[in-house]
């Protein structure tokens, strides 16, 4: 009866066996998730009832036709089960997820300029995640900037935007509550972000080997309310302006956010954006 938790309540997840999303916008990869298990699911039945019925229709009693599957019928009806799945499977897939990311996940116009939002430098080595926000001069790279360890506490409610770099090897910083997940890859700066919908600790893991302690790289995200966070973050800069040293070249590690931002790259929108923008183009969601 060791198989009987398989058939327990799904998880606290939009999807069966998903982790608990604490995100705004994590239900839209569950829905994707579901969609394609769903298809791959049915496309298992019709398989499976296909296989069936050649075995009980073809039988000893029948007759065997050899056919090189060339004729005109044969090829007809390959190429439109094959169009059928591409289209309306793949197509449907691929239709959505695009509109998924142009709208939200990678409409990094509108996050960036949100009241409020949050920008987090994350620098993956082996094997562990420094965070670097800026402090109350906005920049990155000066005395009061806070600098974590395997630590990210952000505000609830706003746009967290991430900028994940390596300098060593290739790892993936994976949030799972959050729905995100993003490659840091030496040499290159990738962006990621989420609004948390929920105060709580959630974990940070690694999602890509990198080693042999790549089991060990692990990270909390805290989420605090917004106030709570204000107090936090100016501690943690108070903190960061004391023990800052000058001489500490490696601790220096902080590149030039907007190089990287691109927040006037094309995007698309479906509703207002609150806030002012550095962008001559509209921009909503």
């Amino acid at each position: 009866m060791r198989f009987l938790p398989l058939l327990a309540a799904p998880l606290e997840g939009h999807g069966w066996g998903m982790p608990h999303d604490a995100s705004l916008d994590g239900w839209r990869i569950d829905d994707l998730i579901n969609e394609t298990s769903l298809y791959v699911i049915l496309l298992f039945v019709i398989m499976v009832a296909w296989m069936l019925w050649a075995c009980l229709q073809h039988g000893e009693r029948h007759p065997a036709r050899f056919d090189h599957g060339t004729s005109r019928g044969s090829i007809t009806v390959a190429l439109g089960i094959a169009a059928a799945i591409f289209f309306v499977v793949d197509g449907r897939l691929l239709v959505n997820s695009i509109l998924v990311w142009n709208h939200v996940f990678g409409n990094f116009a509108w996050a960036e300029t949100q009241p409020g939002v949050v920008r987090i430098e994350i620098n993956a080595h082996q094997w562990s995640w420094a965070a670097r926000y800026p402090g109350p001069d906005g920049k990155f790279g000066t005395q009061d900037d806070i600098v974590t360890l395997n630590d990210v506490t952000v505000p609830q409610g706003v746009p967290v935007i991430f900028q994940v770099a390596s300098i060593d090897v290739l790892h993936s910083f994976n949030i799972p509550n959050m729905r995100v997940k993003m490659d840091a890859v030496p040499g290159m700066i990738n962006r990621v972000w989420f609004v948390a919908k929920e105060t709580g600790q959630f974990d940070i893991g690694c999602a890509q080997h990198c080693g042999a302690n790549h089991y060990k790289m692990r990270g909390v995200l805290t989420v605090l309310p917004r106030e709570q966070w204000e107090r936090w973050s100016a501690a943690a800069s108070a903190n960061s302006a004391v023990a800052y040293d000058p001489e500490d070249k490696d601790a220096h590690w902080a590149w030039d956010w907007e190089k990287h931002a691109r927040i006037c790259s094309r995007s698309i929108r479906s509703r207002p954006a609150s806030g002012s923008s550095t962008c001559s183009r509209a921009t909503t969601r």
